[in-house]
């Protein structure tokens, strides 16, 4: 569910599958539309995948049995395409939904950059002569302003300074020497998509995903470093993920939390609360803004369980 979470975070729309030779809903089914509640994402379009395994009559069964699910949920009554992607069933009628349901949101690309990293990796290969090592790669999707090459970018929270000191970290400045997007090489990225960010960075810093949960943009335009949460939450009746029902109690002072924010994941401790709510102090900190929307898990009985998402607030 981190992962969901963390690559859901990126996204305007999403394509929600479901089995047509599996009951309905299945647990993971609801766990994608709590993560999808969270994350605030609204535009959907559902697949009924696998109809190629089953009758005309079930696949209908199984149909109905999808729509009626669905407008019990936040996601209402949205249309559901019945596909077989084995064998290229009804693909045009999707990719027709999703250019009709899906729209794509209008930005400013004179805005300041803001990128979350979503990859990072080590491009050289192993015995690489030194003259040839070429810098570290981040991986992301921008989703305000634009980036072009030999722009000058910061990276935020960055690199732990002291092994010791889980908080002492340090931003890192870098520049822009290629840029990736589209299936090529370009010269300037905007918003929408997943793009690849060439640096001068040491690429041992971005190697094995190193700096996910990391955010880019120009030097000194990014938000402040936050190691301090206060948040406005929303808690659901039941955690998500558990096998039996589980109710949602209230949070309590000293309590362990973990976050998702934005892609970055860290956990912290309630250090106080009062009605819908509260102040965490965080074990890592995230480089997140005001309004934005985090999600919220709990430990039960010894696992992470997604109990509701909350507003960041300044």
């Amino acid at each position: 569910m981190t992962t969901t979470l963390s690559g859901a975070s990126v996204m305007d729309g999403a394509i929600l599958v479901i089995a047509a030779n599996e009951p309905v809903p299945q647990p993971q089914t609801r766990e994608h539309i709590a993560a999808l509640d969270i994350i605030g994402v609204k535009n959907i379009v559902v697949v009924q995948n696998k109809v190629d395994l089953v009758s005309r009559e079930k696949a209908f069964e199984n149909y109905k049995a999808i729509k009626e699910f669905l407008r019990k949920t936040s996601i209402g009554d949205v249309p559901v395409i019945p596909t077989s992607a084995q064998h290229g069933l009804n693909i045009d009628l999707l990719l027709e939904a999703i250019e009709k349901y899906i729209p794509t949101p209008k930005r400013d690309p004179t805005r300041p950059p803001f990128m979350h990293i979503v990859r990072s990796f080590d491009i050289n290969k192993p015995s690489t002569k030194i003259e040839n090592l070429v810098g570290g790669v981040l991986g992301g999707t921008i989703s305000e302003g634009k980036l072009e090459i030999g722009d000058e970018i910061e990276i935020r929270p960055g690199i732990r300074k002291d092994k010791s000191s889980q908080l002492d970290y340090e931003h890192l400045q870098t520049k822009i020497v290629s840029l990736f997007a589209g299936g090529g090489d370009t010269k300037q990225v905007g918003c929408g998509g997943l793009v690849g960010v060439g640096s001068t960075l040491d690429p041992s810093l971005t190697k094995a995903d190193g700096l996910i949960g990391n955010v880019i943009g120009k030097v000194g335009q990014l938000p402040e470093v936050k190691k301090t949460l206060n948040v406005k939450a929303t808690f659901f009746e039941y955690a998500i993920g558990t096998t039996e029902l589980t109710k949602v109690g209230p949070l309590k002072q000293g309590e362990a939390l973990v976050i998702n924010a934005g892609t970055s994941v860290s956990a912290g401790i309630v250090t106080s609360t009062k009605k819908s709510t509260f102040e965490m102090t965080l074990r890592k900190p995230v480089c997140i803004k005001p309004g934005s929307r985090v999600a919220l898990s709990r430990k039960i009985l010894g696992k992470w369980r997604l109990i509701g998402w909350g507003i960041f607030k300044d």
